[in-house]
Parts: C-alpha cells; structure tokens; sequence
C-alpha cells in the first residue's frame, strides 16, 4: 500500500482469544491476492488449524498482515483476480493497488 494511506481493517478478539486467533478483516471486495472476497485475511498465523498459537500477540499479526500486504504469498491465494494479476501482470497489480490506495483517507 501507498505509504501515508490507511485501511479500514476490522481485527475482532473473540470470546475464545487467545485459544482461538482473532477474526481479520478488510472491507468485502479489498483486492489482495491474499484477502478473500469476503474481506478475511488469509494468513496462516490466523489458521486455527495450522499456524495459530495463543502466544501471538495482536502486536504480531498486525505485522504479519502489514508484511502480507507489502509481501503477497502466490503460494496461498484467497482470490482469482488480485492472485493473477500478481503473477502475470506485476504492472497491472500495482496500478491495481495504488488505485485501491487512494480510496481510502491519509493518516493525520
């Protein structure tokens, strides 16, 4: 993302926090190979199943889903579009997201 711009993500502590990871989400629709279209972040630290551990903070999955946003993962796609534009547009994908950028308000 374009630096000075921020995202609207949702990061809800469940009832079951830390036993269970937080849900992660972007607005529906947020183009990212990694972010389903339902906005859910696909990130294997919030994996209930594989990579969660209750000893992960709040403080590293931010960081892990900022490195995720700068960093995508072709080998885990969540959607069609933002995963092929990523492998076989690279120019295209980042006009892609410098658009989706500029949708959202700069920080103060």
């Amino acid at each position: 993302m374009e630096m000075g711009r921020s995202v609207a993500m949702h990061l809800e502590l469940i009832e079951d926090y830390p036993s269970k990871p937080p849900k992660c989400k972007f607005p529906q629709g947020f183009f990212h190979p990694n972010v389903y279209p339902s906005g859910t972040v696909c990130l294997s630290i919030l994996n209930e199943d594989s990579g969660w551990r209750p000893a992960i903070t709040v403080k590293q999955i931010l960081v892990g889903i900022q490195d995720l946003l700068d960093q995508p993962n072709p080998a885990d796609p969540a959607q069609t579009d933002g995963y092929h534009l990523f492998i076989q547009d690279p120019a295209e994908y980042k006009r892609r997201v410098r658009q989706q950028a500029k949708q959202y308000p700069a920080l103060i």
